[in-house]
Protein backbone atom coordinates (compact mmCIF):
# COMPACT_ATOMS: atom_id res chain seq x y z
CA UNK A 1 0.00 0.00 0.00
CA UNK A 2 1.53 3.34 -1.05
CA UNK A 3 1.98 5.72 1.53
CA UNK A 4 0.90 9.50 1.93
CA UNK A 5 1.63 12.07 4.16
CA UNK A 6 -1.69 13.44 3.99
CA UNK A 7 -3.31 10.23 5.47
CA UNK A 8 -5.77 10.93 8.35
CA UNK A 9 -4.07 9.94 11.57
CA UNK A 10 -6.86 9.46 13.76
CA UNK A 11 -10.05 7.52 13.87
CA UNK A 12 -12.78 7.42 15.52
CA UNK A 13 -14.77 6.12 17.94
CA UNK A 14 -18.26 6.30 20.32
CA UNK A 15 -17.52 7.27 24.45
CA UNK A 16 -19.09 8.35 26.98
CA UNK A 17 -21.95 8.94 24.46
CA UNK A 18 -19.43 11.03 22.13
CA UNK A 19 -17.87 10.37 19.33
CA UNK A 20 -14.19 10.43 20.20
CA UNK A 21 -10.83 10.76 17.88
CA UNK A 22 -8.04 8.63 18.70
CA UNK A 23 -4.29 9.01 17.02
CA UNK A 24 -2.75 6.22 15.23
CA UNK A 25 -0.78 5.36 17.98
CA UNK A 26 -3.18 4.45 20.44
CA UNK A 27 -4.99 2.51 17.12
CA UNK A 28 -3.56 -1.15 18.44
CA UNK A 29 -4.45 -0.86 21.71
CA UNK A 30 -7.97 0.43 21.20
CA UNK A 31 -9.06 -1.36 17.95
CA UNK A 32 -6.95 -4.76 18.76
CA UNK A 33 -6.76 -5.39 21.98
CA UNK A 34 -10.27 -4.18 22.49
CA UNK A 35 -11.57 -5.61 19.65
CA UNK A 36 -13.20 -2.39 19.02
CA UNK A 37 -14.34 -1.26 15.72
CA UNK A 38 -14.52 1.64 14.22
CA UNK A 39 -17.18 3.37 15.15
CA UNK A 40 -18.20 2.39 18.86
CA UNK A 41 -20.85 3.45 21.30
CA UNK A 42 -20.37 3.53 24.58
CA UNK A 43 -24.27 4.54 26.44
CA UNK A 44 -23.42 6.73 28.62
CA UNK A 45 -24.05 10.35 27.52
CA UNK A 46 -21.87 13.33 27.21
CA UNK A 47 -24.00 15.66 29.86
CA UNK A 48 -26.44 13.85 32.72
CA UNK A 49 -29.58 14.44 31.02
CA UNK A 50 -32.72 14.34 33.64
CA UNK A 51 -36.24 14.84 33.70
CA UNK A 52 -38.08 15.40 36.69
CA UNK A 53 -41.42 14.68 35.52
CA UNK A 54 -43.23 13.94 31.97
CA UNK A 55 -44.14 16.38 29.57
CA UNK A 56 -45.41 16.25 26.38
CA UNK A 57 -45.92 19.30 25.34
CA UNK A 58 -42.36 20.17 25.52
CA UNK A 59 -40.92 17.04 24.23
CA UNK A 60 -42.90 18.04 20.90
CA UNK A 61 -41.47 21.33 21.31
CA UNK A 62 -37.78 19.91 22.04
CA UNK A 63 -38.19 18.23 18.86
CA UNK A 64 -36.64 21.86 17.10
CA UNK A 65 -33.53 20.86 18.43
CA UNK A 66 -33.36 17.18 17.34
CA UNK A 67 -35.01 17.27 13.50
CA UNK A 68 -34.99 20.88 13.06
CA UNK A 69 -33.21 23.42 10.86
CA UNK A 70 -31.22 24.97 13.53
CA UNK A 71 -30.49 21.51 15.19
CA UNK A 72 -27.87 19.44 16.09
CA UNK A 73 -28.58 16.69 13.35
CA UNK A 74 -28.18 19.47 10.49
CA UNK A 75 -24.72 20.71 12.90
CA UNK A 76 -23.61 17.76 12.84
CA UNK A 77 -24.05 16.84 9.03
CA UNK A 78 -23.14 20.39 7.99
CA UNK A 79 -19.17 19.98 9.96
CA UNK A 80 -19.29 16.58 8.54
CA UNK A 81 -19.76 16.96 4.84
CA UNK A 82 -17.25 20.34 5.26
CA UNK A 83 -14.55 18.57 6.54
CA UNK A 84 -14.32 16.65 3.41
CA UNK A 85 -12.91 18.92 1.22
CA UNK A 86 -10.55 20.57 3.92
CA UNK A 87 -9.00 17.00 4.71
CA UNK A 88 -6.30 17.13 2.60
CA UNK A 89 -5.33 20.54 1.98
CA UNK A 90 -5.86 22.25 5.77
CA UNK A 91 -5.65 18.81 7.84
CA UNK A 92 -6.03 20.74 11.26
CA UNK A 93 -9.52 22.48 9.51
CA UNK A 94 -10.57 18.97 9.47
CA UNK A 95 -9.52 17.84 12.44
CA UNK A 96 -11.58 20.95 14.35
CA UNK A 97 -14.67 20.40 11.74
CA UNK A 98 -14.90 16.73 12.55
CA UNK A 99 -14.34 17.55 16.18
CA UNK A 100 -17.30 19.53 16.76
CA UNK A 101 -19.42 16.98 13.86
CA UNK A 102 -19.00 13.97 16.49
CA UNK A 103 -19.92 16.23 19.91
CA UNK A 104 -22.83 17.23 18.13
CA UNK A 105 -23.94 13.34 17.36
CA UNK A 106 -23.29 13.15 21.06
CA UNK A 107 -25.93 16.03 21.59
CA UNK A 108 -28.49 14.81 18.68
CA UNK A 109 -28.06 12.02 21.61
CA UNK A 110 -28.85 14.24 24.81
CA UNK A 111 -31.50 15.73 23.07
CA UNK A 112 -33.44 12.57 22.00
CA UNK A 113 -32.51 11.14 25.34
CA UNK A 114 -34.62 14.39 26.87
CA UNK A 115 -37.22 13.92 24.71
CA UNK A 116 -38.06 10.22 25.24
CA UNK A 117 -37.98 10.63 28.86
CA UNK A 118 -40.31 13.59 28.29
CA UNK A 119 -42.19 11.17 26.77
CA UNK A 120 -41.91 8.49 29.64
CA UNK A 121 -45.07 5.84 29.70
CA UNK A 122 -46.75 6.71 26.47
CA UNK A 123 -45.66 4.06 24.60
CA UNK A 124 -47.15 1.98 26.84
CA UNK A 125 -49.88 3.92 27.11
CA UNK A 126 -50.68 3.94 23.52
CA UNK A 127 -51.13 -0.07 23.81
CA UNK A 128 -54.32 0.37 25.94
CA UNK A 129 -56.81 -0.23 23.37
CA UNK A 130 -59.04 1.42 26.21
CA UNK A 131 -57.27 4.58 25.51
CA UNK A 132 -57.24 5.78 29.02
CA UNK A 133 -54.88 7.19 32.27
CA UNK A 134 -51.41 8.75 31.43
CA UNK A 135 -52.03 9.91 27.82
CA UNK A 136 -55.34 11.72 29.02
CA UNK A 137 -53.52 12.98 32.37
CA UNK A 138 -50.93 14.42 30.65
CA UNK A 139 -52.88 16.18 27.85
CA UNK A 140 -56.11 16.72 29.47
CA UNK A 141 -59.15 14.91 29.84
CA UNK A 142 -61.02 12.50 27.49
CA UNK A 143 -63.45 15.17 26.56
CA UNK A 144 -60.64 17.24 25.48
CA UNK A 145 -59.12 15.60 23.15
CA UNK A 146 -59.68 17.55 20.10
CA UNK A 147 -58.29 20.26 21.74
CA UNK A 148 -55.37 18.04 22.93
CA UNK A 149 -54.90 17.22 18.70
CA UNK A 150 -55.16 20.31 17.42
CA UNK A 151 -54.20 22.82 19.95
CA UNK A 152 -51.18 21.24 22.60
CA UNK A 153 -49.36 19.02 20.66
CA UNK A 154 -49.60 21.37 17.32
CA UNK A 155 -47.67 18.26 15.74
CA UNK A 156 -50.36 15.09 16.27
CA UNK A 157 -47.63 13.23 13.89
CA UNK A 158 -45.92 13.48 16.86
CA UNK A 159 -47.72 10.58 18.84
CA UNK A 160 -49.54 9.09 16.15
CA UNK A 161 -46.13 7.50 13.74
CA UNK A 162 -43.88 7.07 16.55
CA UNK A 163 -45.88 5.67 19.37
CA UNK A 164 -44.19 8.00 21.79
CA UNK A 165 -40.46 8.36 20.67
CA UNK A 166 -38.57 11.34 18.78
CA UNK A 167 -38.95 11.81 15.13
CA UNK A 168 -36.97 13.54 12.73
CA UNK A 169 -38.78 16.30 12.25
CA UNK A 170 -39.32 19.86 13.40
CA UNK A 171 -41.77 20.69 16.25
CA UNK A 172 -44.35 21.37 13.57
CA UNK A 173 -43.88 17.92 12.11
CA UNK A 174 -41.56 19.28 9.10
CA UNK A 175 -39.21 16.57 8.08
CA UNK A 176 -35.21 16.98 8.07
CA UNK A 177 -33.51 17.94 4.92
CA UNK A 178 -30.65 17.95 3.55
CA UNK A 179 -30.93 21.48 2.32
CA UNK A 180 -30.38 22.73 5.72
CA UNK A 181 -26.60 21.49 5.17
CA UNK A 182 -24.29 24.18 3.92
CA UNK A 183 -21.22 23.46 2.77
CA UNK A 184 -19.47 25.51 -0.58
CA UNK A 185 -15.83 23.94 -0.45
CA UNK A 186 -14.04 27.49 0.79
CA UNK A 187 -13.68 27.91 4.62
CA UNK A 188 -13.78 31.40 4.66
CA UNK A 189 -17.64 30.77 3.54
CA UNK A 190 -18.17 27.85 5.68
CA UNK A 191 -16.94 28.83 8.82
CA UNK A 192 -18.94 31.78 8.41
CA UNK A 193 -22.18 29.42 7.94
CA UNK A 194 -21.52 27.92 11.26
CA UNK A 195 -20.41 31.00 13.13
CA UNK A 196 -24.39 32.06 12.32
CA UNK A 197 -25.95 27.78 12.71
CA UNK A 198 -23.97 27.98 16.18
CA UNK A 199 -25.83 31.39 17.19
CA UNK A 200 -29.30 30.42 15.69
CA UNK A 201 -28.63 27.31 17.65
CA UNK A 202 -27.64 29.28 20.98
CA UNK A 203 -30.79 31.32 20.58
CA UNK A 204 -33.62 28.67 19.90
CA UNK A 205 -32.04 26.82 22.87
CA UNK A 206 -32.73 30.05 25.17
CA UNK A 207 -35.72 30.40 24.00
CA UNK A 208 -37.10 26.36 24.91
CA UNK A 209 -35.68 27.37 28.05
CA UNK A 210 -38.61 29.92 28.55
CA UNK A 211 -41.11 27.12 27.76
CA UNK A 212 -40.06 24.62 31.07
CA UNK A 213 -40.32 24.78 34.82
CA UNK A 214 -38.21 21.56 35.08
CA UNK A 215 -34.99 22.19 36.65
CA UNK A 216 -33.02 19.13 34.95
CA UNK A 217 -34.50 19.68 31.46
CA UNK A 218 -33.47 23.36 31.86
CA UNK A 219 -29.90 22.20 33.35
CA UNK A 220 -29.44 20.20 29.84
CA UNK A 221 -30.74 22.76 27.99
CA UNK A 222 -28.37 25.06 29.79
CA UNK A 223 -25.25 22.77 28.33
CA UNK A 224 -26.26 22.33 25.24
CA UNK A 225 -26.60 26.39 24.57
CA UNK A 226 -23.07 26.63 26.11
CA UNK A 227 -21.86 24.43 24.06
CA UNK A 228 -23.09 26.67 20.82
CA UNK A 229 -21.38 29.25 22.43
CA UNK A 230 -17.78 27.39 22.77
CA UNK A 231 -18.39 26.06 19.04
CA UNK A 232 -19.05 29.50 17.71
CA UNK A 233 -15.82 30.90 19.53
CA UNK A 234 -13.94 27.65 17.95
CA UNK A 235 -14.75 28.41 14.39
CA UNK A 236 -14.52 32.62 15.05
CA UNK A 237 -10.73 31.95 16.00
CA UNK A 238 -10.34 29.42 13.30
CA UNK A 239 -11.63 31.96 10.96
CA UNK A 240 -9.11 34.42 11.92
CA UNK A 241 -6.05 31.83 11.15
CA UNK A 242 -6.89 32.14 7.40
CA UNK A 243 -6.01 35.45 5.96
CA UNK A 244 -6.93 37.19 4.22
CA UNK A 245 -10.55 35.90 4.76
CA UNK A 246 -12.74 39.01 3.72
CA UNK A 247 -13.95 38.95 1.68
CA UNK A 248 -14.67 35.57 1.88
CA UNK A 249 -13.73 33.50 -1.01
CA UNK A 250 -11.14 34.67 -3.92
CA UNK A 251 -12.51 37.52 -5.84
CA UNK A 252 -12.32 41.17 -4.00
CA UNK A 253 -15.16 42.49 -5.64
CA UNK A 254 -15.45 45.94 -7.66
CA UNK A 255 -13.92 48.94 -5.83
CA UNK A 256 -16.41 51.57 -7.16
CA UNK A 257 -19.23 49.52 -4.94
CA UNK A 258 -17.58 48.06 -1.78
CA UNK A 259 -18.01 51.05 0.05
CA UNK A 260 -21.29 52.40 -0.74
CA UNK A 261 -24.37 52.81 1.43
CA UNK A 262 -27.63 53.75 -0.27
CA UNK A 263 -30.19 55.59 1.85
CA UNK A 264 -32.88 52.99 1.10
CA UNK A 265 -35.28 54.38 3.57
CA UNK A 266 -37.98 57.60 2.72
CA UNK A 267 -38.72 59.00 6.06
CA UNK A 268 -38.37 60.81 9.01
CA UNK A 269 -34.99 60.24 10.32
CA UNK A 270 -31.99 58.27 8.41
CA UNK A 271 -29.72 56.67 11.08
CA UNK A 272 -25.72 56.86 10.55
CA UNK A 273 -23.43 54.75 12.41
CA UNK A 274 -20.11 52.21 11.90
CA UNK A 275 -22.37 50.36 8.95
CA UNK A 276 -22.53 53.95 7.18
CA UNK A 277 -19.92 56.65 7.74
CA UNK A 278 -16.31 56.27 8.72
CA UNK A 279 -14.31 53.34 7.54
CA UNK A 280 -15.50 49.83 6.64
CA UNK A 281 -14.52 47.15 9.44
CA UNK A 282 -11.94 45.09 7.13
CA UNK A 283 -11.06 46.36 3.99
CA UNK A 284 -11.01 49.80 5.87
CA UNK A 285 -12.32 52.01 2.92
CA UNK A 286 -14.53 55.38 3.61
CA UNK A 287 -18.29 54.88 3.58
CA UNK A 288 -19.94 56.39 0.57
CA UNK A 289 -23.15 57.68 2.00
CA UNK A 290 -25.94 58.35 -1.02
CA UNK A 291 -28.31 60.27 0.53
CA UNK A 292 -31.14 59.93 -2.55
CA UNK A 293 -30.10 56.87 -4.71
CA UNK A 294 -32.97 57.17 -7.20
CA UNK A 295 -31.30 60.70 -8.30
CA UNK A 296 -27.58 59.05 -7.83
CA UNK A 297 -28.02 55.98 -10.09
CA UNK A 298 -30.09 58.41 -12.63
CA UNK A 299 -26.67 60.60 -12.54
CA UNK A 300 -24.45 57.77 -13.13
CA UNK A 301 -26.10 55.70 -15.65
CA UNK A 302 -27.22 53.06 -14.06
CA UNK A 303 -24.27 53.28 -11.60
CA UNK A 304 -22.03 52.70 -14.49
CA UNK A 305 -20.52 55.79 -14.50
CA UNK A 306 -19.46 55.45 -10.77
CA UNK A 307 -16.11 56.79 -10.14
CA UNK A 308 -14.39 54.94 -7.29
CA UNK A 309 -14.05 56.74 -4.35
CA UNK A 310 -12.92 56.53 -0.56
CA UNK A 311 -10.64 53.65 -0.86
CA UNK A 312 -7.14 52.90 -2.35
CA UNK A 313 -7.81 50.12 -4.34
CA UNK A 314 -8.23 50.35 -8.16
CA UNK A 315 -9.48 48.04 -10.91
CA UNK A 316 -6.14 46.83 -11.74
CA UNK A 317 -5.19 46.32 -8.05
CA UNK A 318 -7.95 44.62 -7.38
CA UNK A 319 -7.18 42.07 -10.78
CA UNK A 320 -4.04 41.59 -9.31
CA UNK A 321 -5.31 40.68 -5.69
CA UNK A 322 -7.61 38.47 -6.93
CA UNK A 323 -5.11 36.74 -9.68
CA UNK A 324 -2.38 36.52 -6.35
CA UNK A 325 -4.94 34.98 -3.88
CA UNK A 326 -6.63 32.53 -6.36
CA UNK A 327 -2.96 31.35 -7.12
CA UNK A 328 -2.44 30.89 -3.13
CA UNK A 329 -5.26 29.08 -2.80
CA UNK A 330 -5.27 26.35 -5.59
CA UNK A 331 -1.70 25.97 -4.81
CA UNK A 332 -2.76 24.94 -1.09
CA UNK A 333 -4.90 22.26 -2.78
CA UNK A 334 -2.98 20.87 -5.80
CA UNK A 335 -0.23 20.17 -3.63
CA UNK A 336 -1.96 18.38 -1.12
CA UNK A 337 -3.42 16.11 -3.47
CA UNK A 338 -1.17 13.23 -3.55
CA UNK A 339 0.04 11.36 -7.21
CA UNK A 340 -0.64 8.36 -8.50
CA UNK A 341 -3.17 5.94 -6.07
CA UNK A 342 -5.39 7.77 -3.58
CA UNK A 343 -5.59 6.41 -0.16
CA UNK A 344 -8.13 8.33 2.78
CA UNK A 345 -6.05 5.96 5.26
CA UNK A 346 -2.70 4.15 5.94
CA UNK A 347 -3.39 2.12 8.48
CA UNK A 348 -0.22 2.76 10.14
CA UNK A 349 0.03 2.01 13.63
CA UNK A 350 3.57 3.80 14.13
Amino acid sequence: MQSNQHFIKHICIFNNGMLLRISRTDITQTLILNKKSMFHHVKDLQFNARVSKPNARFASLLLEQFGGPNGELKACMQYFVQAFSARMPYPDKYDLLMDIATEEISHLEIVGATIQMLLNGINGELKEVEGNSMIMEMLGKKDKMDDMIHHTLINPQFLVLTGGGPRLTDSQGVPWQGSYVTANGDLTVDFRSNIAAEARAKIVYENLMQFTDDPSVKETLGFLMTREIAHLQMFEAALATIQPNSPPAIRQGDPRFSNVYFNMSDGAESYRGPWNEGKSPDMQEEWEYIENPIEYIYETKGLTDKKITGTKRTADSTMKKDKELSKIRSKEIKSSVPKGEMHWSDYSHT
